[in-house]
């Protein structure tokens, strides 16, 4: 039922595309790739905020490649709050001379095709690019989806059945002794959020 009804949902999605060209999301993906991304933005509200930068790394055959890492800066209509520049350190300088949004997130699309997207709370980050996506194309993101925060509780629920699970960023990565990058960066988070990916990813295997 599940199934058929996801079906139904992607077909009537597909209906709503405005640009043939980007057909390409909705084919299989044959690539046995997936696409780890994050973006940084003005705020945590997707109807008023907005995106700063996207960065995405590529896995394949359980390694990131780094040689083929997607990082780009969006230009923005409002001023960047002193409080966000803390978190992600963009001042406006540094997207004074950046491509507005849609075509960035165009360009995205073009990277990411129809692979399986990885993120950390990646509701919040499909969220802001479905918000230029359904206005551009009439589309949201038809891509597979994999929460990591999901799979790390799915990993600790045996050991701790109460179920009181730390999912912070950095207790994950404390866990599987992961470096941590600095300050919050599109790119690094979503390497960092890649090496937890494939840490869960591995010790799934195992247990098979």
């Amino acid at each position: 039922m599940f199934s058929f009804i996801s079906y139904f949902l992607q077909k009537r999605n597909h209906a709503k595309l405005k640009e043939s060209e980007f057909d390409f999301l909705f084919e299989q993906d044959v690539s046995d790739e997936y696409i780890v991304f994050d973006t940084e933005t003005t705020g945590l509200n997707p109807k008023v905020d907005e995106i700063l930068s996207i960065g995405a790394v590529k896995i394949k055959d359980n390694k990131i490649l780094t040689s083929q890492t997607f990082e780009i800066f969006v230009k923005n209509s409002k001023k960047i709050s002193s409080k966000s520049i803390e978190i992600h350190g963009i001042r406006a300088c540094d997207v004074q001379d950046a491509i507005c949004a849609e075509e960035a997130v165009k360009k995205f699309l073009d990277f990411i095709g129809s692979r399986t997207l990885v993120g950390y709370y990646l509701e919040f980050d499909v969220s802001m690019i479905n918000k230029y996506t359904t206005s551009l194309l009439g589309i949201k993101l038809p891509n597979k989806m994999i929460e990591v925060s999901e799979l790390y509780y799915d990993s600790q629920i045996p050991t701790i059945p109460q179920g009181n699970i730390d999912l912070r960023f950095d207790t994950m990565l404390k866990k599987y002794n992961i470096p941590n990058m600095g300050m919050h960066n599109a790119v690094n988070d979503a390497v960092m959020t890649a090496m937890i990916f494939l840490k869960l990813s591995q010790k799934g295997e195992k247990k098979r």
